[in-house]
């Protein structure tokens, strides 16, 4: 395993990019096991009409589609905002062994807040967190993002 580098310019870049599309700024970023960025993606709801494609959900089955695989085991996920509830469950399914992620989202999220998905019992497999990543430009983003369309 290679010595750990942080990805999350690269996902904090596929924000800007979603917002730049008009969707909601956030980005993530799937990297192997040898830290190699496999997959890269941000929101895309409103784009393709899909309320399932998050960025994660893009990102991980980008990921899966190159590996050839519905699991991915050690690899990482970089992403700037917590997991919604969906996405963790996309996360633990994928069996994701490092998820970091930037700002919290104590209204949507599903990792710290809400139904806190990796803390149920259902939850076949729980990846180490790492939160606050950068938090600060992520924040930024979003509060941006949503100042522009009030």
């Amino acid at each position: 395993m290679s010595p750990f580098r942080s990805h999350m310019d690269t996902a904090l870049d596929e924000a800007r990019a979603a917002a730049l599309r008009g969707e909601v700024p956030v980005g993530a970023v799937v990297v192997s096991p040898e830290g190699r960025v496999v997959a890269r993606a941000g929101n895309r709801t409103r784009e393709l009409c899909d309320p399932t494609a998050h960025a994660e959900i893009l990102a991980l089955r980008a990921a899966c589609a190159a590996a050839g695989s519905e699991r991915l085991p050690g690899h990482d996920l970089y992403v700037t905002l917590e997991p919604c509830p969906m996405c963790a469950s996309a996360i633990s399914q994928a069996r994701i062994a490092r998820l970091y992620y930037g700002a919290a989202d104590p209204k949507s999220g599903g990792v710290a807040h809400g139904p806190r998905v990796f803390d149920h019992p259902q939850s076949h497999h729980v990846p180490e967190v790492y939160d606050g990543i950068s938090a600060a430009e992520a924040e930024r983003l979003l509060k941006v993002f949503f100042a522009d369309r009030r």
